[in-house]
């Protein structure tokens, strides 16, 4: 059964910590290894300059592949971050950014992914992640 948007955004709500819910993402798609999330433009993410903070990015880079695991066992089991890695290639001011978690290998125990952050506004590539993680569950 392919998890839908609603049990994805319920995942979210219930399984992270209450800064991670205050950058205030939303599950856009998910797919069979693969998840989608926006994070909103804010004020209170960016940086002197105006553009979007590095942490804020990383840290929807490793909510939205959490949601990709889930997607793709059916249903969230305790996972943790092992390793990720960001490179940041623009700044994003005043628009929304799409993150799009794609599992490139899913385990028992490990799951492997690529992470896109693309600015809604112009389309363009913000940053790019890799992130390994540890199925506890």
């Amino acid at each position: 059964m392919t998890m839908t948007t609603a049990e994805a955004d319920k995942i979210l709500s219930a399984n992270f910590a209450p800064w991670v819910l205050d950058l205030a993402l939303t599950v856009e798609a998910v797919g069979g290894d693969r998840a989608t999330l926006r994070l909103p433009w804010s004020e209170r993410l960016s940086r002197e300059g105006g553009g979007l903070s590095g942490q804020a990015l990383m840290a929807a880079a490793d909510t939205a592949t959490v949601i990709a695991v889930s997607a793709a066992r059916g249903s969230f089991v305790p996972m943790t971050t092992v390793q990720q890695s960001t490179s940041f290639q623009r700044a994003v001011t005043g628009a929304d950014v799409l993150i799009e978690a794609v599992l490139t290998k899913l385990g028992r125990r490990m799951a492997f992914a690529d992470i896109t952050m693309r600015d809604e506004g112009s389309g363009a590539l913000a940053a790019r992640a890799s992130a390994v993680y540890a199925l506890l569950g």
